[in-house]
């Protein structure tokens, strides 16, 4: 439900249909998922919400009066299975299934209704069901009575023809040959259904030729650069850090946009400088960008501000970045309603409708997306396999285990890991990750892409790449908390130039004598800044060396390769701030062995790990204090 309606939000925008004259969306649930699914009354929230309004849906309930096995007085309170619907006041047709015409009737009233008042409104289809859930089903298992009855009632289709015929406007003859006609029809649909092996009438085609992936790898695409003229992105930083004329601004925001352009002026990129260089530049490149989520507006931590609001209450709040340059794309930043599954079903749904768009939504806290699993496992994570939907949404989670308590450290990379398809023991062969093509085939055949930038520069770069990309795949970005204001993880401006690019892996090229080193720390993420700073603080910064992957899938098995290669009497030891059980570290590790034994080196027997043991959940400040002591102390043994 959340996932299909935007769609047609999206055809809205694009086609400037501002009150849904164009576009219309139906759909269709079943009476026990409509009153026990909690994302109906979330979805529902958001018909009238600002920048999520459909100009009215029509939904058509298929009430059979019965869940798989379950009756209706195990399956709600409510009297009606669309009892919901009073909470937003939409109106609710209740019509007899078995009466043909006044389905018909009621479907045209709420046509009329929805294309006048352009609000929401509720078919209850009132039926039953004639066969079990599933062929293999008999229904008389639970439901003898209720089966028993309707064995002996007419079908709808006998019910109509007979009532046609008694009014003589049609004969038992026409009545006989339309129904075989009908069944022929659906029987050769049938029949041809067995053979199709391919997507038809695919919406895409470019990316879904039966060769398209082919011809990208016999043409050997190479990764973009995503460098920008430094004028554009001053231009971007100049009005990102402006007060406007005709609103005054809260005085801690007016010191912000003030430590923005002091930035400016040396060169130097904060992280929310660099999301704004991104949206900035792709916006002056003609490509929509939206931003929704809880708090975006804002940002949960106070850092990014696209929304300018008036402490006089005067004047209207005035986005940032919505008049940088002229004849720019639209762009859209909007605080969603307190939900996770509606609105990230919501912004996949949005993210298909085009292909030259950005569509971000970020999670307040990365953990949030426990409370919108189903779509990244029904739809983001195999949507393109199962139904050939491609996207290049991005969610944005927040992540670090920073001594904040069990709740909103971890958004969770290890189910994400487990999502993605790659095989562990699938590293191709010496010879081909030396290939210049190499990271784009593989992103060819993966259904996500996971990240965990530890810079600003990196973050801009992966946004841009995004939309660069030659194929459409979603994006998940573990984003910082702490390292927002971290004076040692912001990037110089050069970092963003033409013929600079998003770096899977970040070397160490602090070490002078890379044969010297004898201790490899390969981690991923804001542990790094943790990890310099202690072995700065012993003086060991040329007996170990660490290493940043920045992009954990598709595992960058060529460029750990050169970098396996450059410290070959080093033990590898894979470093994280996340508890064992958690984080990277059993999606890595293995690839490492594999990568290892490809390269014939001994190393694989011995990668070793410094970080948090197993635990349920993070614990008190104090325990965390005592761990990241400990695990860096650890990290530190030569």
């Amino acid at each position: 439900m959340t996932s299909w309606r935007p769609c047609q939000c999206a055809t809205w925008f694009h086609l400037s249909d501002i009150h849904g004259d164009r576009v219309m969306s139906i759909i269709i649930h079943g009476d026990s998922a409509f009153t026990g699914q909690g994302v109906v009354y979330e979805t529902l929230q958001l018909a009238a919400l600002p920048n999520y309004q459909l100009g009215g849906t029509i939904h058509v309930v298929i009430n059979n009066q019965i869940g798989f096995t379950t009756d209706p007085w195990d399956s709600r309170s409510s009297p009606y299975c669309t009892d919901i619907a009073k909470v937003t006041n939409v109106p609710v047709f209740h019509v007899n299934a078995d009466d043909p015409e006044a389905v018909m009737f009621v479907a045209g009233l709420a046509v009329e209704w929805r294309m006048k008042f352009h609000r929401d409104i509720i078919i209850d289809l009132v039926c039953y069901r004639r066969f079990g859930h599933n062929e293999a089903d008999p229904p008389e298992y639970t439901h003898p009575a209720m089966c028993k009855k309707i064995a002996e009632h007419m079908p709808v289709y006998k019910l109509y023809a007979d009532q046609l015929i008694k009014d003589k406007l049609v004969s038992e003859v026409q009545m006989m040959e339309e129904a075989t006609k009908c069944r022929s029809l659906y029987c050769a649909a049938f029949e041809k259904a067995k053979f199709m092996n391919h997507l038809v009438k695919n919406p895409w085609p470019e990316e879904y030729e039966d060769d398209a992936m082919e011809k990208m790898r016999k043409r050997h695409v190479r990764m973009p650069d995503t460098g920008v003229n430094e004028g554009v992105l001053k231009r971007i930083g100049e009005v990102f850090s402006t007060m406007p004329a005709e609103i005054r601004v809260h005085k801690r925001l007016a010191t912000t946009l003030l430590q923005r352009r002091e930035m400016l002026n040396m060169r130097m990129v904060s992280w929310a400088l660099a999301e704004a260089f991104a949206f900035g530049t792709l916006l002056r490149e003609g490509v929509h960008v939206r931003l929704s989520g809880q708090d975006v507006e804002r940002g949960t931590f106070s850092h990014r501000h696209h929304i300018l609001h008036d402490q006089n209450g005067v004047h209207a709040p005035v986005s940032a970045l919505s008049d940088v340059f002229p004849g720019q794309a639209e762009y859209v930043v909007c605080n969603s309603s307190l939900s996770e599954y509606a609105v990230l079903g919501f912004e996949y749904g949005y993210s298909l409708e085009n292909m030259r768009s950005l569509i971000c939504w970020e999670a307040q806290f990365g953990d949030f997306t426990n409370n919108a699993q189903c779509v990244l496992d029904q739809y983001i994570s195999s949507g393109e396999k199962k139904w050939g939907l491609n996207s290049r949404i991005v969610l944005l989670l927040p992540h670090g285990n920073e001594g904040m308590g069990p709740e909103h450290s971890s958004a969770r990379p290890e189910r994400f890991l487990q999502g993605c398809l790659d095989d562990e023991e699938g590293c191709p062969s010496v010879g081909k990750l030396a290939k210049p093509h190499f990271p784009m085939h593989q992103l060819l055949d993966c259904n996500w892409q996971i990240v965990n930038c530890s810079t600003p520069a990196n973050y801009f770069h992966v946004l841009h790449r995004q939309v660069m990309l030659p194929v459409r795949k979603p994006l998940i970005v573990f984003t910082p908390k702490s390292l927002l204001r971290l004076k040692e993880a912001e990037s110089p401006i050069d970092d963003m130039l033409p013929g600079t690019q998003f770096q899977r892996v970040i070397t160490d090229n602090s070490v002078a004598n890379p044969a010297a080193v004898k201790r490899l720390l390969i981690c991923s993420g804001r542990v790094y800044y943790d990890l310099a700073a202690r072995r700065a603080k012993q003086g060991l910064q040329n007996k170990i060396a660490i290493i940043r992957v920045e992009q954990l899938s598709p595992f960058p098995y060529d460029l750990l390769w050169m970098e396996l290669r450059k410290f070959p009497n080093a033990k590898i030891v894979w470093t994280q701030e996340e508890h064992k059980n958690m984080g990277p570290y059993f999606y890595v590790k293995p690839r490492l062995c594999t990568l290892l034994m490809r390269m014939d080196d001994p190393r694989h027997w011995d990668i070793g790990y410094a970080g948090r043991g197993a635990a349920a959940a993070c614990g008190h400040n104090i325990n965390h204090k005592q761990q990241l002591e400990r695990f860096l102390t650890d990290a530190m043994i030569i």
